[in-house]
């Protein structure tokens, strides 16, 4: 069941996609809070019914990656956001893809999810709903944009300062051999023992 509602947040991502890009604010707002509710809903019952699984810990993730994806792309497409800060976003994310493929290459699996992660995660998640009810609603424009590009420009900052500390984590942990727990690496362990909420 958690999982299924995972699924269900990875197929609104292109109804989502489709109306920031057509300028249908306030319905791209109503799906980004039914995928809010679904997430909560989704760690929630994976918690109560003791269904805590990797599939789930990799799929939330990978879904808050392509709804901030996908509002960055679409609010972009509509000169709301300039594309440098689309690039910039998206080259950290290649960035980790690459110490990915390095961490796999040495036998361990992804690294810790770090707390400066999460929060810049955070702030991009609060930035661009913020610059989508600027635009939806001009009356709370004053406000909601100022505020929404704050939390973009520091986000995009904390989210390359986190991606630092994980190329200096990274290159610290191939210098020694893997500790290989069941099967799996210690760095897979320690992801899954502290979740995989944001990176």
């Amino acid at each position: 069941m958690p999982n299924l509602l995972s699924f269900f947040r990875l197929a609104l991502v292109p109804v989502f996609l489709y109306f920031v890009i057509t300028a249908n604010d306030a319905l791209a707002l109503i799906v980004l809070v039914v995928s809010s509710v679904t997430d909560f809903l989704d760690g929630f019952l994976a918690r109560r019914l003791n269904q805590i699984s990797r599939l789930g810990q990799l799929l939330d993730p990978a879904a808050d990656r392509l709804y901030i994806f996908a509002a960055l792309i679409g609010l972009a497409w509509r000169g709301v956001l300039p594309w440098w800060l689309v690039a910039i976003i998206l080259a950290r994310d290649v960035m980790l893809a690459v110490l990915g493929v390095i961490l796999a290459n040495h036998g361990f699996g992804p690294l810790a999810v770090h707390h400066l992660g999460k929060v810049a995660t955070f702030c991009l998640f609060l930035a661009l709903p913020l610059l989508m009810v600027g635009e939806a609603f001009p009356l709370v424009a004053p406000i909601s944009l100022p505020v929404g590009w704050a939390f973009a420009l520091w986000g995009a900052f904390l989210y390359w300062w986190a991606g630092l500390i994980y190329v200096r984590e990274t290159a610290r942990v191939i210098q020694f051999p893997p500790v290989v727990l069941g099967g799996r690496s210690d760095t897979l362990a320690e992801s899954e023992g502290e979740g995989v909420d944001g990176a």
